[in-house]
C-alpha cells in the first residue's frame, strides 16, 4: 500500500482495492473479505476497512447485500 501522508488511510485502502478491481484481479461478482479479514490483509483497523468499503460503494464499484456480503460490480469505465 502506498504511503502518501496527505491521504486518509481508508482512501488508500479503497484506492488499492479499486486498482485490483480495474486490473481484473477482483472480477465482477467477487466477494470482498469481511471487515476483520480486510483489516488484517491491509494492516488497518476493521473500522478503517469499513470506511474503505463505504468509499468503494460511493464510487459505484461494490454493492453490499445485508447478511450476504460485499460484491464487486462491473466498473463503468
Amino acid at each position: 500500500m502506498s504511503e502518501d501522508p496527505f491521504v486518509y488511510v481508508y482512501v488508500r485502502v479503497a484506492n488499492e482495492v479499486e486498482a485490483e478491481i480495474r486490473s481484473g484481479r477482483l472480477p465482477h461478482g467477487a466477494r470482498l473479505p469481511n471487515e476483520r479479514e480486510m483489516g488484517a490483509q491491509y494492516g488497518v483497523a476493521p473500522g478503517t476497512a469499513r470506511r474503505a468499503v463505504k468509499e468503494l460503494r460511493d464510487r459505484g464499484l461494490v454493492v453490499t447485500l445485508p447478511n450476504k456480503g460485499t460484491f464487486v460490480v462491473a466498473p463503468t469505465t
